[in-house]
């Protein structure tokens, strides 16, 4: 598993809004610390419309949003295989995506 990933995972239960059925997730935590317990994911989502925090990835032949206002960890047991690798391309606009939720800009 490495940054940009995208990987099926078990999210936790949980109340609210968000999603709890598996889905599909892009790692976003930096390779050098991949080694931890958990992993810094964003969830995805082929419901929504992209926008500058909803920016499109394809998986297979789907056009599919990456959700980075919805960044967070997943314990790596919940983290299945890999079905995609992002481009850099793609994943130079899940940045940008994380850039303006987290205002690191």
């Amino acid at each position: 598993m490495v940054r940009g990933d995208v990987c099926a995972i078990r999210p936790p239960k949980g109340r609210g809004r968000v999603q709890h059925a598996p889905r599909f997730a892009v790692i976003v935590q930096a390779d050098a610390i991949l080694n931890l317990s958990t992993a810094v994911v964003c969830p995805a989502s082929q419901s929504i419309r992209a926008a500058r925090i909803h920016p499109e990835i394809v998986i297979g032949d789907e056009p599919t949003c990456v959700m980075c206002e919805m960044v967070g960890a997943a314990d790596r047991r919940a983290i299945g295989e890999r079905v995609a690798r992002l481009s850099i391309e793609e994943l130079c606009t899940v940045d940008e995506g994380l850039e303006l939720v987290l205002d690191l800009g």
